[in-house]
């Protein structure tokens, strides 16, 4: 996963400045904040959800709200109507104090066609959370609900990322500013009895926190007792180990829900755990991943399979050998918002075939290889980068702060490369296009399908980000799942096709 944020950052955060503020309404107290939260979380066409809003503050202060939702209608009672739908999409719910108009809270739900399967969850690249501080650039985000295993006590957590270039459930606690309270789930405990956590690099900087128990579920999809991992900031307990945080030079990405640009992330890629026997005692020691935390300190520990933060459709009772991510095409210069499906199983049901769909077998890494200016590339699949990143010293780059993405003279710059699979004897052409980031950052669209930048490092692969989703349907198989493409892992891609619901 490569995230880059650039002159986005800096615009948004001058506007969410400028907005800030506010009168008092007569009030004498102060607001705070306000929490939504809407039941049931996911609805059909014209279905009701019962919405509600925590307003807290200090002193004598108002707890009124008005609602508004991007869809459908909501009465001053916070009744939702949801809208009409011919495909699966997220409805935003918004509750902005009377006292203090500044102040909001938002929640969304799930809105599904009459003849929508329970394997789709509408997925949505917007701006990103309300409270994110800037214009979010290429992620596509998913609603997930997590449960305190055994009771009806759950959350909808939304602006959650898919990533296929992870594997496993992370969220960000209230601490770093995400949604989920470190004391909602259950802690997870190693063979010792010691809390275990985790950290996991990714290439921009990494993520540290504990391992819980939840039941989770996305669409109509289940899993109970799964591991996932709470990410806390740098100032949370247990402090982050010397041993996690020097194996990157970037930043502990937990520390804000600026510097992560999300909810949390579902890493929904082709590993059904995230470290597998590395992590394991059938190796010679346990690799600075998981950690045993006493009191005294955290230091590395093995860990079984079960006790791994796994990739949770591994777990579903069906539709379990991997998804599909369905995007429509996006023009040049990009859009505000664009609507898709995150569909699980592969040719489980009639609206996840491969059809067309061209498989790419992976090798151990997980990679294929692409063929760029004649020279060979690890190839990977990443809806979790927000561009294409890749090395042409030919191509220019835009001038600070964002001269890590490219800014080609020619805008579009018309490119192609060659992508084979372990399965295939020769390569198969993948074209695409490179504009001007400084001016597709200049606007306020969210989407792009012709975002790209340098790949970070030493030794550069080829990161086919989420600006290649747009426009195809893009499916990723969990390795050793039987799928109707053979086995995985793979990923596979075609032009985009919408097929009938079961």
């Amino acid at each position: 996963m490569i995230r880059r944020f650039g002159l986005l950052l800096a615009v948004a955060s001058i506007l969410g400045w400028a907005a800030c503020g506010g009168g008092g309404g007569g009030n004498s107290g102060t607001v705070t904040s306000v929490m939504v939260s809407c039941s049931p979380g996911t609805v059909t066409s014209g279905g009701t959800s019962q919405c509600t809003a925590t307003v807290t503050g200090s002193g004598n202060f108002n707890t009124a709200v008005n609602w508004s939702a991007s869809g459908g209608t909501i009465n001053s009672s916070g009744l939702l109507t949801a809208p009409t739908v011919t495909t699966s999409l997220l409805d935003t719910v918004t509750a902005t104090s009377v006292q203090n108009s500044s102040v909001a809270g938002t929640a969304t739900v799930t809105v599904n066609p009459t003849s929508a399967g329970s394997n789709v969850a509408p997925i949505v690249v917007d701006a990103g959370p309300p409270n994110l501080g800037y214009i979010s650039t290429n992620v596509a985000f998913v609603t997930v609900t997590v449960c305190v295993p055994g009771t009806n006590n759950c959350q909808n957590i939304d602006h959650v990322m898919v990533d296929t270039g992870s594997f496993g459930l992370r969220l960000m606690s209230t601490a770093s500013g995400g949604e989920l309270s470190a004391s909602f789930l259950p802690q997870e405990n190693d063979s010792s009895g010691n809390p275990l956590d985790e950290c996991l690099i990714f290439l921009d900087g990494y993520i540290w926190g504990p391992v819980q128990t939840a039941n989770v579920s996305v669409a109509g999809e289940s899993a109970s007792n799964v591991p996932i991992q709470l990410i806390i900031p740098s100032s949370g307990s247990p402090a982050v180990p010397q041993t996690c945080s020097s194996q990157t030079t970037g930043p502990n990405e937990g520390d804000s829900l600026g510097a992560f640009g999300a909810n949390g992330i579902l890493g929904v890629g082709v590993f059904p755990q995230d470290c597998g026997i590395a992590c394991t005692s059938q190796n010679s020691s346990p690799p600075d991943q998981y950690y045993d935390c006493p009191s005294s300190g955290c230091t590395p520990t093995f860990v079984t399979i079960a006790q791994q933060v796994p990739n949770p459709v591994s777990l579903f009772t069906t539709d379990n050998n991997g998804v599909l991510i369905q995007l429509p095409s996006v023009p040049d210069g990009g859009s505000s918002t664009v609507n898709g499906s995150l569909i699980f199983g592969i040719g489980t049901q009639s609206n996840n075939g491969l059809g067309s769909a061209q498989v790419y077998g992976l090798n151990d890494e997980a990679n294929f290889t692409t063929n760029f200016n004649g020279n060979s590339y690890p190839g990977f699949v990443d809806s979790g980068s927000n561009g294409l990143f890749f090395q042409d010293s030919s191509i220019a780059t835009c001038p600070s702060p964002n001269q890590e993405w490219y800014c080609p003279s020619t805008s579009p710059d018309n490119l192609s490369a060659g992508n084979q699979g372990t399965n295939m004897n020769s390569p198969v052409t993948a074209n695409f296009s490179i504009e001007n980031a400084d001016n597709l950052f200049s606007g306020s669209n969210s989407a792009f399908s012709t975002l790209g930048g340098t790949y970070p490092g030493s030794s550069p692969s080829f990161d086919w980000g989420l600006a290649f989703f747009y426009g195809q349907n893009v499916f990723s198989a969990i390795d050793g799942a039987a799928t109707s493409g053979g086995n995985g892992p793979y990923y596979a891609w075609g032009p985009l096709t919408v097929e009938a619901g079961p």
